[in-house]
């Protein structure tokens, strides 16, 4: 939490990095999230000034951090609040250094298979959603499931981005790039359906596609909630300790995975992921033990003849 002598004696860096995120596109999640990391990074630093601080302060916050039991990917989020502040404090010439660069990202998790649904889990999952908002829920987990898109542009989607006549949707990614989508007729049909049944927003202006009971763009907290629930309805009949700790941005590593394995090219796969390496994307071209030993099946090993000595 920030603390109101770290919000005072901080005001004008604090004030400069949420400038330079907003205008570099990142989503109100993402500029919260780094506020929080780097509200607890500069309680940590005891009260020096931001030039003074070095390498070591850094390496001793995230060190601290995983002590406390932060997951290896959470980790890598306040290392790279940290690297972000400092680099728009230099961007913006408030400071010469940049003591959170070259510190390595922790490995743990990027060296795991991303979890993800086949086609038949997929589908299961999806006969799960339930409730009021049904139809809604529905669209969502399709776009994501079957498009690819991550929570927040799901989140940031307009009205005016689905093209209901040509099919496609216009999706506002990281990096401030836009990607235009080709819509599936399944996932068209059921999207036109939630727009029909989109509720009525309280403020006129208001154009999010997805909307809450209260007639408000729908948060990016509320879309996790929906997808916990419902992952939850999913795994209820399934023994605790074969439960798998699933999650929305799992959607996204189903439809990655169906691609490639439908013979999609990785390239494209790369395109509808909107992903700015396609270093990203070939993590996705992981495969199961199964196919490995189908794989293994196709070879025809010989073994030399047997001669017995004279």
């Amino acid at each position: 939490m920030m603390t109101e002598e770290i919000q005072e004696q901080y005001a004008g860096e604090l004030e400069a990095f949420h400038i330079w995120m907003k205008d570099a596109g990142y989503t109100g999640y993402t500029v919260k999230s780094y506020t929080g990391d780097v509200a607890e990074f500069l309680v940590s630093i005891n009260g020096k000034s931001l030039d003074q601080v070095k390498k070591l302060h850094v390496l001793s916050f995230l060190s601290r951090a995983r002590e406390r039991g932060v997951s290896d990917s959470t980790r890598n989020r306040k290392h790279a609040a940290v690297n972000c502040f400092y680099k728009s404090l230099i961007e913006l010439e408030l400071v010469t250094n940049n003591p959170a660069f070259g510190i390595k990202k922790s490995k743990t998790e990027q060296n795991r298979a991303p979890v993800f649904l086949d086609e038949s889990g997929l589908e299961r999952f999806l006969q799960a959603v339930q409730g009021k908002y049904r139809t809604r829920n529905l669209a969502i987990f399709l776009l994501m499931g079957y498009m690819g898109l991550r929570v927040g542009e799901v989140h940031a989607l307009n009205c005016k981005d689905y093209n209901m006549e040509r099919r496609t949707l216009d999706v506002f990614g990281k990096g401030r790039k836009w990607r235009t989508l080709p819509v599936p007729e399944t996932v068209a049909k059921l999207l036109s359906e939630a727009l029909q049944e989109r509720l009525a927003p309280w403020r006129a202006k208001e154009e999010a596609l997805f909307v809450s009971q209260k007639g408000k763009r729908l948060s990016i907290r509320s879309i996790q909630l929906i997808s916990t629930e419902t992952f939850e309805r999913f795994q209820q009949e399934s023994a605790s300790n074969q439960r798998v700790n699933y999650s929305s941005h799992k959607l996204r590593h189903s439809f990655a995975t169906m691609m490639l394995r439908r013979g999609a090219d990785l390239r494209t796969v790369q395109e509808l992921l909107g992903h700015s390496s396609i270093q990203t994307t070939t993590v996705y071209t992981h495969v199961t033990s199964r196919e490995k030993e189908e794989a293994m099946a196709l070879l025809d090993v010989k073994l030399p003849a047997f001669v017995a000595e004279m």
